[in-house]
């Protein structure tokens, strides 16, 4: 059984720990919070200037002047700072921000990431992807294990304009969890009752198994 967004969502939670800055992607990374353990305590950074996200507002409580990097309202702690996104990319470039989850279209098995293109059909500027990938210490991936036509996103090479190149450590996709080593992509988790053949049969990179993985 594949994994739906929010289960992804929360596998992904589990790579959080105490203490951490973390950035989190548009689209499933923004599920993440609803996640989080209460004996973790993280900090949320926002590319557009802010630090210490809340929870997203109920409905009614929206407050338009409070807003993530994916244009959604949230809420702010007591504990949250704003300032401008010239401070907000530099804790990014400075390497301060401990971890980032986003999504993305392909990863290639060197651990290359295409997130912010389609030619021709999706062109909506990179925002702070390329200074993520390039200046936070850890990455992972959240996607979709195929496209919508059957294709596959983990690959030998990406074919879309490039975010970053040998970037990603780790992809949790809808099938099963994959961590990039310096020996190429290693299966290491499996979602509920997916097999490996199951995967290989949609995955055009190659990989290997981790040892006791069940097949």
């Amino acid at each position: 059984m594949a994994w739906t967004r929010e289960d992804m969502a929360r596998r992904a939670a589990q790579e959080l720990e105490d203490g951490f800055y973390v950035n989190l992607g548009i689209g499933i990374p923004t599920l993440v919070p609803n996640f989080i353990g209460e004996e973790i305590d993280v900090t949320l950074q926002s590319e557009n200037g802010m630090l210490g996200m809340g929870a997203f507002p109920y409905e009614g409580d929206e407050d338009p002047d409070l807003i993530n990097a994916g244009k959604q309202t949230i809420t702010e702690l007591r504990r949250t700072s704003y300032f401008s996104s010239a401070d907000s990319f530099g804790m990014i470039r400075g390497g301060h921000i401990d971890l980032s989850i986003l999504g993305a279209m392909e990863v290639s098995e060197k651990g290359d990431i295409a997130n912010w293109m389609i030619p021709g059909k999706m062109v909506k500027g990179m925002g702070g992807a390329m200074d993520l990938v390039a200046g936070v210490k850890r990455i992972v991936v959240i996607m979709d294990h195929t496209s919508k036509a059957g294709d596959p996103k983990l690959l030998k090479a990406c074919t879309l304009p490039l975010t970053g190149t040998g970037v990603v450590d780790r992809i949790i996709t809808t099938l099963g969890v994959f961590d990039v080593t310096p020996d190429g992509l290693l299966l290491v988790e499996l979602a509920p009752d997916v097999t490996v053949d199951e995967i290989a049969g949609c995955t055009e990179a190659s990989f290997k198994v981790a040892d006791g993985l069940a097949a």
